[in-house]
């Protein structure tokens, strides 16, 4: 099932304001950040590291585009991508639990999609992001069908990442 979302506009603020929010929890919380990301393009790593103190927490931001870059720097299984394709929630697990592993931090975050406007089959439509969520005890992932142009879904990738990785935190003790 899509959670489908519009193509939304976000101001820059929507974004400082949430990436503000993740930062004053983490560095309260005492822990650390990995992420992986992919149709992003280090939009996330990008909005966060905008933020003073960042450093605090943020230790890597992977952009594993290819799939090659998903199974050498994540761990992600070529049997897996065969299986699933790189948007799947299965890869888009194990991208997460990689990303966490790389530098051993607290919590990762993955995302996964195709923002188009090619790339799409009749299953896997353009707009269709997946994000994981992650920690020690912890592996959530949410699908997503957002709309808009490559810019716009990208955008709504980040920010849908920030406002889950923010539910996630505040429910981590």
């Amino acid at each position: 099932m899509f959670n489908i979302a519009k193509g939304l506009r976000f101001s820059y603020n929507t974004f400082v304001n949430l990436a503000k929010k993740v930062v004053s929890l983490m560095i309260q919380k005492k822990k650390t950040l990995s992420l992986a990301e992919s149709c992003t393009g280090g939009l996330l790593s990008h909005y966060l590291t905008n933020i003073p103190g960042s450093s605090k927490f943020f230790k890597i931001g992977i952009i594993a585009y290819a799939n090659e870059a998903k199974q050498a720097l994540l761990g992600v299984s070529s049997s897996t991508i065969k299986k699933y394709g790189a948007v799947s929630d299965q890869t888009i697990k194990q991208m997460a639990k990689g990303a966490r592993r790389v530098l051993k931090t607290d919590f990762s975050i993955a995302i996964s999609g195709i923002a188009g406007p090619t790339g799409s089959t009749p299953t896997k439509p353009v707009g269709l992001v997946f994000i994981a969520v992650c920690s020690k005890n912890k592996l959530r992932s949410f699908q997503f069908k957002f709309r808009g142009p490559r810019q716009s879904i990208k955008k709504q990738a980040a920010k849908k990442a920030l406002d889950i990785f923010l539910d996630f935190l505040n429910e981590s003790k």
